[in-house]
């Protein structure tokens, strides 16, 4: 019997070791679907004044483990206020440019080279994502100030308009669904929860942006950043309007960041679906 098992795990591993290595280091990928090119708009750079670090390198993660090429954008203005993470409180009398800061996730070459977001023409693009931070609410809307009233960048508005219209998919991770709420008429998206239910595990801090984008005529969707029980799924798929779109850091709680990880990754996995059709 240990023989005849021997046996056949040498015989496994030859047969594995013919395979292409896309097929052997798979593990738990969705599938890879050929060249989409991913337009990926950030903010700043840093959770409290632009881009949150993890939400866009986990979706720069994503997007390449499954085949996809993007570009990274960002707007070329100076961004609403810089913040001290350490503090997490205003730092005077600094100014920082988006698009500088946002270059930190850039390599300088190639497809992770920063571009200017003015530049971004949907033609070039199968779908748009755009991850979370603060830097959403304040530097590509006035939301921190206006609230439910706020005024959308111009880039970003005309780009969200532009993909939609074009029936080309747009995926929105933590706050981000309030910048396609605000323009495009009934969408369907998900900011995790309505109400801030703390426990042992976390709280939702940021309810009042599921107002928000409740008072601006979308339709809301309880979702939770991870997969609690089968069937409850970490991103809410609005396929009519080609949108999805997952909690992420809207969750806060020590016990977060392989949620987060896995949350993104099914925002990117649909966003691709739906790309390649």
């Amino acid at each position: 019997m240990l023989a005849s098992r021997a046996l056949l795990a040498r015989q496994a591993a030859t047969v594995l070791s013919r395979q292409p290595a896309c097929l052997v280091h798979q593990g738990g990928d969705w599938g890879n679907w050929g060249h989409s090119n991913i337009a990926v708009v950030f903010s700043g750079c840093g959770w409290w004044d632009g881009t949150d670090v993890h939400e866009a390198a986990y979706t720069m993660y994503h997007l390449s483990r499954n085949g996809a090429r993007f570009q990274i954008f960002a707007p070329n203005q100076q961004q609403m206020q810089v913040m001290d993470h350490c503090k997490v409180q205003p730092s005077s009398g600094e100014n920082r440019n988006m698009m500088v800061e946002a270059g930190r996730f850039s390599h300088g070459q190639g497809m992770t080279q920063m571009h200017d977001l003015s530049r971004l023409d949907v033609s070039n693009f199968d779908a748009v994502i755009f991850p979370g931070g603060h830097g959403v609410t304040k530097n590509l809307c006035s939301f921190s100030k206006d609230g439910k009233d706020c005024k959308l960048h111009s880039d970003v508005e005309r780009i969200l308009k532009d993909f939609h219209r074009s029936r080309k998919p747009i995926g929105l991770a933590s706050m981000s669904p309030l910048l396609a709420c605000r323009v495009l008429p009934s969408l369907e998206v998900t900011m995790g929860y309505e109400r801030d239910e703390s426990s042992r595990w976390g709280h939702w801090p940021n309810t009042n942006m599921v107002q928000a984008v409740k008072s601006m005529g979308a339709r809301h969707n309880v979702r939770e950043p991870y997969i609690s029980f089968p069937g409850l799924h970490e991103a809410y798929v609005d396929e009519k309007n080609k949108v999805v779109s997952t909690p992420t850091f809207m969750w806060e709680t020590d016990y977060h960041y392989h949620y987060i990880f896995d949350g993104i990754g099914n925002m990117v996995k649909h966003v691709m679906r739906m790309a390649a059709k």
